[in-house]
């Protein structure tokens, strides 16, 4: 592109600045979101947060907890992924390796005299350790001794003053659901300060292997390497020297320490890239949709290039100019406030639980020079496809359409506009009856971006139709003015189409996600409810309930069933040439007498045949899998174990309680903390439900962490829980969605404030000003109106095939006030960005305004 070219557009631009401010403002915004996306990606791969115990360890050695994928997201492991304990030993013969230090965890609370349960800190886990790992801190004594003992422990010095404990005296721990006397020898700290994330606990080494239930297994290995070793290349000899292990030196320490940092990391980069790239495809969208606008309202202007000689390629080449000025201007400048939207993201994930608050943003140049590029990319292509049409325009034809609009679309925009209607309809439709498993779910979705694409293509159809239905009945009393603004908007469809198709995205988008994430949820609490048939479920206030309380249960008079439930995550591989890995949440239960206590609603086989090797899944991961009865699954248990057992069951109520069922002691075994989520009972024909209750709660009063619920309060605390989780969820959509309302007021304003010169011609020929706000007032509704019945529909279709997809049924869950809440929003938005604009655009007088150029 030529310095005179952009010379060229820098005048147009400085020239015709009102035309130009909204295709800068939809850049600005875009750059800002896609900004601070882009800083959460680089964040997922390069902080973390400081560590703690291991503060004194030159590198840390774990077991892998992340499934390596070539060109993706390794997926990680719902599970703590352990070391054989000989690994030891092979990294202390390294050379280089001055120590290697067994590290383990075991989940401890400490129960209060008034029988409070005490955790870490803000309900942080306190863990306990074997004494050797204390040098990893490096912890010292500050009172006392070390543990010698298997009845002896140390606390760190931030748990003991929060329990009032002194060395001496004795503490009741709960390891499980089981409570043991232990007594303190000795209080411990770090020489930097106390532990902020973790209260810890220290046993001897013995003791400490022994709680963990699994001796020849360790969590992590700490090395101090010896005096001039570099830890990069120390780690790379311990590599060398045990293949299967994961070395981590520096800050990544804390991804050993603390487990859930991998998964935030995981989660923040799978998050950014899935909203990043839905949010440059609406931008585009958003972007071409204004640069449109504004070329329509130049047409007078391109004609007269034309018709003193100007090609249609220099037509092009100065709208792409000027489309790379201001996409350039706006792509620099929104990189500032995407820098603030991504602390703001930070702060809000922080507060609704989805990150730890002390996990650092990482900012660097790079993902502000990806945004700017996508932004100018968007711009160029949105440009391009806005002015494609102008500029091949014959000057006679350009000036014609400046007056009037030409009464029919183009043969390609049409066909293709047409084309996509069935196609969105049938992947929305149709594929959700036919595609198994969660294919019939993604179709449903991508359905709503088809359909907003055929709007923006078909706009001055829709609405011209939409006006005419709408237009006499909505302005029935408006006299004159309702009669003006219907023929308006007629004679206008295209302008109204290129300033409305935000306010329809905005609908379309808004409903698509917000309501196929409450017929989601609605379904798993259906689920949830309706598969519960148990009357009492026992859970724990601390990590879990321990196994063994199941036992106890199963003793008590009046009990007919017991379930322990454990829960986890796995991870399983689809058929095929291509196969893919999914993460399905995921049950281990006991088959005997399950239908007692929970009705997965079983569609083949036979659940009480879940034992040995064998599995049970949900139709929505048989169907994603390619599995039926009989077959075999490739599945990696939650600490990467990999296992292939056989398909024994088929259910529906897989997004209630998971979407694979094992057998309970399998997967128990391979969980971290090896404790159960729940124990499900069911009572004995004839028994008496209330003397049940009060017998269960007394067989259990020794156990001061575990409670019985009845099944009314345990549904609704699972229901709580799950609202949290969809926290994240609404924020995106309210980011998206604010990007659209921005772009809704944006493309409003400027086709409105452009047509100053026709309200001036209204006043001239002897309307009032009263008169034309009544017109704009009428011409308001048919927008508002249209657009909500526009968006209505276009939705609809992917909330049926999403409601199908899920429960094979053809109703979605769309809560009323939400909706009214969608339909206000757009109104409102609409109304005042109309009505202002108006009001603006006639603020000079008639007689100057119409001798003004446009």
């Amino acid at each position: 592109m030529s310095k005179r070219m952009l010379a060229l557009a820098w005048s147009t631009v400085k020239g015709r600045k009102g035309g130009f401010v909204a295709a800068f403002v939809a850049v600005l915004f875009g750059s800002a979101v896609i900004t601070a996306c882009g800083i959460l990606l680089e964040s997922s791969e390069r902080s973390g947060v400081p560590t703690e115990r291991y503060q004194a360890a030159d590198l840390v050695v774990g077991a892998p907890q992340a499934l390596p994928v070539a060109d993706d997201v390794d997926p990680r492991f719902g599970e703590r992924a352990t070391l054989p304990a000989d690994r030891v030993g092979d990294i202390a013969r390294v050379p280089g390796v001055r120590a290697a230090i067994a590290d383990v965890n075991v989940p401890v609370s400490l129960v209060m005299a008034d029988a409070e349960v005490l955790a870490g800190p803000d309900g942080t886990p306190a863990l306990g350790h074997g004494w050797q790992s204390a040098t990893l801190g490096p912890f010292t004594t500050s009172a006392g001794r070390a543990p010698t003992g298997p009845d002896d422990v140390v606390l760190d010095s931030a748990l003991a003053e929060r329990a009032g404990v002194t060395v001496g005296a004795s503490v009741r721990l709960v390891l499980g659901s089981n409570t043991s006397t232990y007594r303190v020898t000795g209080i411990a700290g770090l020489p930097a300060g106390s532990l902020v994330r973790q209260s810890a606990l220290f046993f001897t080494d013995d003791r400490a292997r022994e709680l963990t239930g699994q001796p020849d297994r360790v969590d992590a290995i700490g090395v101090l390497a010896a005096p001039g070793v570099n830890a990069d290349e120390l780690a790379s000899a311990i590599k060398a020297a045990a293949a299967d292990v994961v070395v981590y030196t520096g800050s990544d320490r804390s991804e050993v320490e603390f487990l859930a940092i991998g998964s935030t990391r995981s989660f923040i980069s799978e998050l950014s890239l899935a909203f990043g790239g839905s949010m440059v495809l609406v931008i585009m969208i958003v972007v071409a949709s204004t640069l449109a606008l504004s070329v329509r309202q130049r047409l007078r202007e391109l004609a007269l290039l034309r018709a003193i000689g100007a090609t249609p390629k220099q037509v092009l080449g100065m709208i792409a100019a000027e489309t790379m000025v201001v996409g350039t201007l706006g792509a620099v400048l929104g990189v500032i406030p995407g820098i603030g939207l991504s602390f703001l993201f930070h702060e809000t994930f922080t507060l609704v639980g989805a990150v730890p608050d002390d996990f650092e943003l990482s900012i660097s140049p790079l993902p502000v020079l990806v945004a700017m590029v996508l932004c100018l990319v968007g711009a160029r292509l949105g440009g391009w496809i806005a002015a494609r049409r102008a500029a091949k325009l014959r000057p006679v034809d350009a000036l014609g359409e400046a007056a009037v609009e030409p009464p029919k679309l183009g043969w390609l925009r049409l066909t293709i506009g047409l084309l996509l209607v069935p196609v969105g309809l049938a992947t929305a439709a149709v594929l959700p009856l036919v595609l198994p498993g969660e294919g019939a779910v993604e179709s449903a979705a991508f359905s709503a971006f088809l359909l907003v694409f055929a709007v923006a293509l078909l706009g001055p159809r829709l609405l011209g139709g939409a006006v005419t239905v709408l237009g006499p009945s909505l302005n029935r009393r408006s006299g004159v003015s309702g009669f003006l603004a219907t023929a308006n908007a007629h004679a206008n469809s295209r302008r109204l189409a290129a300033a409305t198709t935000p306010v329809i995205m905005g609908i379309t988008l808004a409903a698509a996600q917000l309501f196929s994430a409450t017929t989601s949820s609605s379904a798993a609490q259906d689920q949830a409810a309706d598969g519960l048939r148990a009357d009492y479920v026992v859970t724990s206030t601390s990590a879990g309930v321990s196994p063994e309380v199941a036992d106890v249960l199963r003793d008590v008079p009046g009990v007919s069933a017991v379930t322990p439930v454990v829960r986890t995550r796995t991870l399983a591989f689809t058929s095929g040439d291509d196969p893919q890995i999914r993460t399905y949440p995921a049950q281990g239960t006991i088959g005997h007498r399950l239908a007692e206590t929970m009705d997965l609603a079983v569609l083949q086989g036979d659940v009480a045949d879940v034992r040995g090797n064998t599995v049970a899944l949900s139709r929505i991961a048989a169907g994603t899998l390619g599995a039926a009865l009989g077959d075999t699954v490739d599945l990696r248990l939650g600490d990467g174990t990999p296992i292939r057992p056989t398909v024994v069951a088929l259910y529906e109520r897989g997004l209630g309680f998971g979407d694979v069922t094992l057998p309970h002691d399998l997967v128990l075994e391979h969980t971290t903390d090896r404790l159960d989520f729940a124990v499900l009972i069911a009572p004995a024909t004839g028994t008496d439900v209330g003397a049940l209750g009060d017998a269960l709660r007394s067989a259990v009063q020794h156990l001061p962490s575990v409670q019985v619920n009845n099944r009314e309060s345990f549904v609704a605390a699972q229901r709580d829980a799950a609202t949290g989780e969809s926290a994240v969820g609404l924020i995106l959509n309210a980011v998206m969605l604010g990007y659209l309302a921005i772009a809704v007021v944006n493309t409003l304003v400027m086709a409105t404030a452009a047509r100053f010169r026709e309200f001036a011609l209204l006043q001239l020929v002897g309307a009032t000003r009263r008169q034309v706000f009544a017109m704009m007032r009428s011409e308001t509704r048919i927008i508002v109106v249209a657009a909500v019945l526009i968006g209505t529909l276009a939705a609809i279709p992917s909330l049926i095939g999403t409601s199908i997809g899920l429960t094979r049924t053809l109703i979605p869950s769309i809560p009323l006030l939400i909706y009214l809440g969608i339909v206000a929003v757009a109104a409102l938005l609409g109304w005042a960005a109309i009505m202002t604009s108006t009001r603006i655009a006639m603020r000079s007088q008639p007689v100057d305004a119409i001798g003004v150029r446009e």
